[in-house]
């Protein structure tokens, strides 16, 4: 049934209720968790369970010793900041930590009193809400959009820190995704040839809490150089003008990118977060 008739027969079997079951009708249509099987995908199932997989091998804020310019970064960051990964936890999963007492989602200003503040916290990760938005609304019909949503030809990921490539390597193996995804450990100013093949280009706060002001202009600058394949798309949280308000570079976005309008209200789950769907923005190369 397509959506307009499928619209039609709702409407039609709420005006058909009697007048004094409608209201709670109406209710129970509001609050209902009944609906959410409908919507839960066997990707979901499975994003899900690399998620808890991962959650199994990382310390709680997901970060490796190795690390050092991010760790380094959030700890000189004006205001207590943590990493708490979107992958790996969700909002009801941090509240329950939450409850454990092993995180908290604020801070005191003056020790011993009840003045306190909301920490920070910062991703480097989508999260399933933000993943299922840019493959099933985002992206348009491509051959491929990512392993588990399409059937793309080959998904690369480019990833510096060696701790990460190794546990990345371990779920491809592990999940059975081998035959698509490849892990390479490199610098992605080492990747000119990739990144000039690539139709779809996707960058989630790649660079600001791991390189300096000179060596992210440095990379943006690469990046800008060498993704020019006429048409191909490039999709970066947070936009390019925030990323590049603070560096000093060449580039001229409007000779290089056009932004195409996303639809923010397409998400209709209710696990959304509008304000983190529009930190997502999506660029055509011209």
């Amino acid at each position: 049934m397509e959506l307009e008739a499928a619209r039609r027969a709702v409407l039609a079997a709420v005006r058909g209720t009697c007048a004094a079951d409608l209201p709670r009708l109406l209710h129970w249509m509001r609050n209902t968790n009944d609906f959410d099987e409908l919507v839960v995908s066997n990707n979901d199932v499975v994003l899900k369970n690399i998620a808890e997989d991962l959650r199994n091998r990382l310390p709680i804020e997901a970060m490796f010793n190795s690390e050092h310019q991010a760790v380094q970064k959030i700890h000189q960051h004006p205001l207590p900041m943590i990493h708490v990964d979107a992958f790996l936890y969700d909002d009801d999963f941090v509240d329950s930590l939450c409850e454990e007492g092993k995180m908290s989602r604020s801070y005191c200003t003056e020790c011993g009193s009840y003045k306190t503040a909301s920490l920070e916290f910062i991703s480097h990760s989508f999260s399933l809400m933000e993943l299922k938005f840019l493959y099933q609304h985002v992206l348009p019909d491509l051959t491929g959009k990512g392993y588990l949503y399409s059937s793309a030809s080959q998904l690369y990921g480019v990833e510096m820190n060696a701790d990460f490539c190794q546990l990345q390597e371990m779920m491809v193996t592990k999940y059975q995704f081998i035959d698509r995804i490849k892990v390479v450990h490199a610098d992605i100013c080492t990747e000119a040839s990739l990144l000039q093949k690539a139709d779809v280009v996707v960058m989630n706060n790649v660079f600001e809490y791991f390189l300096d002001r000179q060596e992210q202009a440095r990379a943006w600058e690469f990046i800008a150089f060498n993704v020019r394949k006429r048409g191909s798309l490039l999709v970066t949280v947070p936009s390019l003008k925030e990323s590049l308000s603070k560096l000093q570079t060449n580039i001229q976005l409007n000779q290089w990118v056009e932004e195409m309008q996303l639809n923010y209200d397409v998400y209709m789950e209710k696990d959304v977060d509008r304000e983190a769907l529009e930190q997502i923005h999506l660029y055509r190369i011209l």
